[in-house]
């Protein structure tokens, strides 16, 4: 066994949950792999002058967190189209997708511990993205991870009390962003059974074209939003509209085939290709619930938000 295949072995039972914690701090699994790698790469390297003053995972914590740090500071933040601009009105079309990577995009829930699922919940993602840098790893260390104030103040090179004044500044952000029970609460006081009969009843709509038939399934309040498109639309007879005039005209057959991501129900959305004679990708549709009913449908659009998902392009 070479050096670098005993790095492999011992990293190995890391390697899932630095992933995660890399997609927490950058709102996209594309820059998280990418903040892995560099902190993969960096600890391979240093790992001769690991003495084994924190423990493993500490210390590869470190890694990843300042990898994280360092891609922020090169890159723009990432943002909902809700945080991008207002609604439209509820009968403008939708406006040409912004090709900056400026969006948060969805995690798959095959990478992720079921425990692990309320900390990557596409409102708790998105409240993140508005936290200053440090201030977002020092959330994630302390209420996601668990660490203590030391632990955490190692991990960045400054002090508990700086750690703890930080905390309070981010609690304070991000839980005027966040609903008051997180999707995970949501689905379980939900149950089973019910949220298999909501899910059907939205697949069987929109396979049928069936405006009506979803739009029951909306709470008031609803809303659409289809990043890398800015546009987005709020309230229910808003999002009826829009589902009337494109994605639901009846111009379409759609295949809706279930996965899941964020720790949400989510459908990959396959549109009839005629001159291919089959069923192409188009987009993955993410539901947040609340109560019974479903207040939004975040479409994610484009490749690049759906490499993760490891979808095949087409389906008979």
């Amino acid at each position: 066994m070479t050096d670098r295949d005993e790095f492999a072995e011992l990293v190995a039972p890391y390697r899932s949950e630095l992933y995660v914690h890399c997609y927490r701090m950058l709102g996209s699994a594309q820059d998280a792999e990418d903040a892995l790698q560099e902190a993969l790469l960096r600890a391979w390297r240093g790992l001769p002058r690991f003495q084994g003053r924190s423990s493993l995972r500490s210390w590869l914590y470190t890694i990843a967190t300042n990898a994280s740090l360092r891609m922020i500071e090169r890159r723009a933040r990432r943002v909902s189209p809700v945080d991008f601009g207002p609604a439209a009105d509820a009968d403008e079309n939708p406006g040409a997708p912004l090709t900056e990577s400026v969006w948060i995009e969805p995690f798959p829930d095959a990478a992720v511990d079921a425990e692990q699922r309320e900390g990557i919940e596409l409102a708790f993602t998105a409240a993140l993205q508005h936290l200053p840098p440090r201030q977002r790893a020092v959330l994630v260390l302390r209420d996601v991870l668990g660490f203590s104030a030391r632990e955490a103040a190692d991990v960045l090179e400054t002090s508990p009390a700086a750690v703890d004044s930080a905390l309070q500044r981010a609690h304070a952000t991000v839980d005027a962003r966040l609903p008051e029970r997180s999707q995970q609460a949501t689905l379980r006081s939900l149950g089973d059974r019910a949220l298999r009969d909501v899910v059907e009843r939205f697949v069987a709509a929109w396979e049928r074209n069936d405006v009506p038939g979803l739009v029951a399934l909306l709470a008031a309040d609803a809303r659409m939003t289809m990043p890398p498109i800015a546009t987005w639309y709020s309230g229910r007879d808003a999002v009826a509209g829009f589902l009337a005039r494109a994605p639901l005209d009846g111009t379409r057959r759609w295949r809706m085939e279930p996965t899941s991501a964020n720790g949400q129900p989510c459908f990959a959305c396959y549109v009839w290709d005629q001159a291919q004679d089959t069923f192409t990708l188009h987009s993955l549709n993410v539901l947040t619930f609340e109560g019974a009913k479903i207040v939004e449908i975040t479409a994610f659009l484009g490749a690049t938000s759906l490499e993760p998902f490891h979808l095949p392009a087409t389906i008979a």
